[in-house]
Formats: structure tokens, C-alpha cells, sequence
């Protein structure tokens, strides 16, 4: 059972298969930087009520792998002490991610979830097309992400190329296989959250059906229209009501804040 904390802000950018020609395949970095850290809040919503289950955060710095400089982004997730009688999370997942291309060495997933427990680490070949994990070695396609990697690749999309409506592809792994899914582009709006009011971007991933979250293009997210791209909001239809994720706080953001409207 995958937790309800930081699988609802990675899941943001499930998509489909890319080509090695496509134009997505080792794009640039232009949104994000050494040092960033953003946290969310985990909202539970039952009858209309909104009950602060817990909070993810995320962390980028520089490190080496191999003796080569790479971005490694840490994402923790935990429920709060009074949720954890009724689902405990403590997960922790890690990315090592090239800082020309953005495609991922190296990624760790540790998670404690109810109960389930799971410890993987996964070596991307991409000269090969080949993911070699603790339980194996799988086939995978160009330009495959991993599940933290994959949402700041994302962020470095230029929305301003796209219309509402329109699919963006990527692929990503996961538990021993690839997802084929998308992100569609829902165009741009202004949104207030419990942080404040801001411009924002919106658009819907497809998901796959499994135990918390129904497939298709229920969940909706909005990213900060600015050059930060940072997620703002999440929601979401669950099994048994829906979850609302708000970003709360950040630091060292490439650029200033210049999408929101107001202070708290």
C-alpha cells in the first residue's frame, strides 16, 4: 500500500513512453537550484472537514556519485503522531540526478507504511536502456525518470508552449516497472492557498487505479506560474473521501516568489 504523503506530490507527473528524438529528452535546468527546499501539508477531507494528517518536504544539494556532480533531492514523508494509530508513515525517497540532462543515476526508496515495509535502490544504465535493481535487472526506455526525479524535470517544462488540453508525456519507474502515463495541461489560473494567493498553472496527471487513488484525470495540481514552478496545491479523490496537499513554506528558490499576490 503506497502512502497517501509524498506518493500524492510524486505521482504529480506520471506520464508516457518518450522517444530518444523527442524534445523532452535531456532538457535543461532552468527552474531550480542547489539548496532548495520546499514542505507541504497533508490535508485529509471527510464530510466537508479538513484534518492536518501530516507533511512532506524536499531538499536538493550537490553531491558526488562516481566522481561525477550531481543534484541529490531528498524527499521525507511522515503522518503526524496522532494519525500514526491509524496509518503510520515514515518514508524517504532519493534521487541522484545528472545536472545537464536531469535523468536519474541513482534512486533509493526506504518507506514504512502501515505496517509495510520496503527498501530499494535502483541504478539507471541509460547507455544500456537498463535499470538494475536490488530484485533484478529490467529493460526500461529512453529518458525514463525515477519517481522524485521525474517532478523536477517537470518543472522545467515551458507551459507557454502548450494549450489547455494538451498531453505532456514522460515515462517513469517504479517498482520494478515503467508507467505510461501524461500530464494534461489544464492552462492557467489564479488559486489561494493556506500559504496565499497566487498565479498559477494547472493541470491533471493520469493515474493508474490502485488502493488509495482512482485512475484517470481526478487528481488536480497547480504549480507556481513563475520560473520556481514549485507545486502549490494538490487534490485529489481518495478510497474514502479526498486529500488536499498545500505548500507551506520554501527557501532558496532560483527566483523570487513572483506568482503570488499577496502575503499571508
Amino acid at each position: 500500500m503506497r502512502s497517501y504523503l509524498l506518493i500524492i506530490i510524486f505521482s504529480l507527473f506520471f506520464s508516457v513512453r518518450l522517444d530518444a528524438g523527442d524534445e523532452f529528452c535531456g532538457i535543461r535546468n532552468v527552474a531550480f537550484q542547489n539548496g532548495e527546499t520546499t514542505t507541504f501539508k497533508v490535508f485529509y477531507t471527510l464530510a466537508g472537514m479538513f484534518i492536518g494528517a501530516g507533511e512532506a518536504s524536499f531538499v536538493v544539494d550537490l553531491q558526488k556519485l562516481n566522481n561525477q556532480t550531481v543534484y541529490h533531492v531528498v524527499g521525507d514523508g511522515k503522518t503526524y503522531s496522532f494519525y500514526d494509530s491509524f496509518f503510520k508513515v515514515r518514508d524517504r525517497y532519493e534521487s541522484y540526478i545528472d545536472t545537464g540532462s536531469l535523468q536519474p543515476y541513482r534512486f533509493i526508496r526506504n518507506v514504512y507504511e502501515g505496517g509495510y515495509k520496503k527498501y530499494q535502490t535502483v541504478n539507471f544504465d541509460h547507455a544500456a536502456n537498463k535499470a538494475i535493481t536490488n530484485e533484478g535487472t529490467f529493460n526500461v526506455p529512453n529518458c525514463v525518470q525515477d519517481v522524485v526525479s521525474s517532478i523536477y524535470y517537470a518543472r522545467n517544462i515551458d507551459f507557454n508552449r502548450y494549450k489547455a488540453g494538451d498531453k505532456i508525456p514522460f515515462t517513469m519507474f517504479l517498482d520494478n516497472e515503467t508507467y505510461n502515463l501524461y500530464i494534461r495541461y489544464m492552462g492557467k489560473e489564479v488559486i489561494k492557498t493556506k500559504y496565499g494567493k497566487f498565479r498559477a498553472i494547472r493541470f491533471k496527471p493520469l493515474l493508474v487505479k490502485g488502493t488509495i487513488f482512482e485512475g484517470g484525470e481526478k487528481m488536480e495540481v497547480w504549480i507556481s506560474d513563475d520560473g520556481n514552478k514549485i507545486p502549490l496545491r494538490v487534490e485529489s479523490p481518495i478510497s474514502v473521501g479526498s486529500v488536499k496537499v498545500d505548500m507551506m513554506s520554501y527557501r532558496n528558490l532560483r527566483y523570487p516568489l513572483s506568482s503570488m499576490m499577496n502575503m499571508r
